[in-house]
């Protein structure tokens, strides 16, 4: 007698196993709901309170450490205002700088690599990302010293750079501080992003083909703001008006 081939699997008595431990979890809930069969649960024995540890700088330092974020210990000069794992803000006083113009708006592409006076400046790197405001007293700013408007092409109304050829730093560390101020001198000033930068009769280039080879940057031209150091750091930060 030949062997057929069987092309189904008998499920028969894999539903007779489940009917029967449906049975008993029916049965077994219904006692529980009636209360003819007790069930006791484990207690804890101490309190949430007393379980829980207090929170300690240690523990944040090791859980941070443990996420990979570390910050690697520098030494911050004078001119740091302040410094994060992500962020870190510094002042520079008034000082002379080459410049470089594009031709996208204007006449200045002539004055390319003269030399200028530049204001007091707050700088705030942070994600591979610049922001700069002005300063019309030439020390340290607080944290309630009041910003004006940086007078620069490339640079929004809230103090953020358009990097856009700029070579910016990967870091924003101390070390990385030179570097910042370097590729924001060094790229080109193309065009503006606010409708009004200075005070100065002139405008934008008015102002800087006046300022080619002077001593020393005019701080009555600066547009003042209702914004402080801290605001701008904090990221509150405002527009001016035109």
């Amino acid at each position: 007698m030949d062997e057929k081939e069987f092309d189904y699997i008998n499920v028969i008595p894999l539903v007779d196993v489940m009917l029967v431990l449906l049975t008993i979890v029916l049965t077994t809930s219904t006692f529980i709901a009636t209360g003819a069969l007790r069930v006791e649960l484990p207690k804890a024995t101490k309190s949430p309170a007393e379980i829980a540890k207090t929170l300690t700088i240690e523990f944040v330092q090791s859980l941070v450490q443990a996420l990979g974020g570390r910050v690697q210990a520098e030494f911050l000069p004078d001119t740091v205002l302040a410094r994060t794992e992500r962020r870190i803000a510094w002042w520079t006083p008034p000082q002379k700088r080459p410049m470089f113009f594009g031709t996208t708006q204007g006449d200045m592409a002539g004055m390319n690599g003269a030399i200028f006076p530049q204001p007091a400046l707050v700088w705030l790197a942070m994600d591979h990302s610049l922001s700069i405001q002005a300063l019309k007293e030439n020390r340290r700013p607080l944290a309630d010293t009041k910003l004006c408007v940086a007078p620069y092409w490339n640079v929004y109304d809230t103090g953020s750079v358009c990097l856009g050829s700029m070579r910016a730093p990967d870091a924003s560390t101390v070390a990385s501080i030179p570097q910042w101020e370097q590729s924001f001198y060094e790229s080109e000033f193309t065009h503006g992003n606010v409708g009004r930068l200075t005070r100065h009769s002139g405008g934008f280039e008015g102002l800087w083909k006046e300022l080619a080879g002077k001593e020393e940057f005019p701080a009555d031209s600066l547009i003042e703001l209702p914004e402080t150091v801290e605001e701008f750091l904090s990221g509150k930060r405002r527009g001016h008006d035109q």
